[in-house]
């Protein structure tokens, strides 16, 4: 599709990901639901849990949900989220193959519509699903850009190469305004009794939603983070920037999101948690160990 931005042409990359949900230790069922998927004119491809391959052609995109209602609602709810990506991402190609093609940020707004309709509507049609809602963080990545839309208070996490971590995404919760504001510091967010009141979901009965919608460009040694909020319950920022670029030895080679997600749950494990991790690499490049 057509990049919207102006950039200087990114030399061959890899794209690295590994990803891992858990139900953790108090829970007894697992809300959580991640997907991974190749993307190109032809239509969409699942990706495992692990694996690696050249960007270029092909397209990828990485999302995160997390589920919430009674029973098996969230768990329901989270799956409706991300088993929807593949069929409204292909249309979208297959418009843009017919000269009908929009920009990342019409086609990702749409496509959080679409879903949020469809939580809505089931909420209201099944006793058993009213109520149901659910947050989605997706990434779709392409030659030199990350283009994300996001609603809930699952995150998506930028290191670039140089150092550092950036939470791309905005908590939509009183709370995490008041953090992005700098009212309160990343110790009071994660005390705070309100953290967890969410003002946007997808479904729940909420009639209208605003994503956050955006975009940033990477370079080879660069990396995204797609987590829920179990994940935040477990690992400050600070320490998952640091599993993420020196693990313990112990547990070096072993993939990213494993590390994470295991260290969370021994950390926490009050919630379910999830992990995807994503790294840019140059193609001629050779991989680094355990990511």
């Amino acid at each position: 599709m057509a990049n919207p931005f102006e950039k200087d042409p990114l030399p061959p990359c890899i794209v690295r990901w590994s990803g891992l949900t858990d139900r953790g230790r108090v829970r007894t069922n697992n809300e959580d639901a991640f997907l991974a998927l190749a993307v190109d004119g032809h239509g969409v491809q699942y990706l495992g849990k692990i694996g690696e391959a050249p960007l270029g052609a092909t397209d990828f995109i990485f999302a995160v949900s997390d589920g919430m209602g009674g029973a098996n609602a969230g768990e329901f709810a989270s799956r409706i989220a991300v088993d929807r990506i593949p069929r409204l991402v292909s249309r979208s190609f297959k418009a843009s193959a017919m000269g009908l093609s929009s920009g990342f940020s019409d086609i990702l707004a749409e496509l959080f519509a679409n879903i949020h309709n469809d939580l809505l509507h089931l909420g209201s049609s099944y006793e058993e699903c009213a109520g149901m809602g659910a947050t989605l963080s997706l990434g779709w990545l392409t030659p030199g850009w990350l283009y994300f839309a996001h609603v809930g208070d699952s995150r998506i996490y930028y290191l670039p190469r140089a150092g550092g971590i950036t939470q791309l995404t905005h908590d939509h919760t009183h709370v995490g305004w008041l953090r992005r504001t700098g009212r309160i510091n990343e110790s009071e967010h994660r005390l705070h009794p309100a953290r967890s009141s969410l003002q946007q979901v997808l479904g729940a009965g909420q009639q209208i939603i605003d994503p956050h919608i955006g975009a940033v460009g990477f370079e080879p040694g660069d990396r995204f983070l797609f987590c829920s909020d179990g994940l935040i319950d477990g690992l400050r920022d600070r320490r998952i920037e640091e599993a993420v670029r020196a693990p313990v030895p112990a547990v070096a080679e072993l993939p990213v999101a494993r590390r994470l997600v295991e260290e969370a749950v021994a950390a926490s494990g009050r919630d379910n948690t999830t992990a995807v991790a994503v790294e840019i690499l140059p193609a001629a490049g050779k991989p680094a160990p355990g990511t």
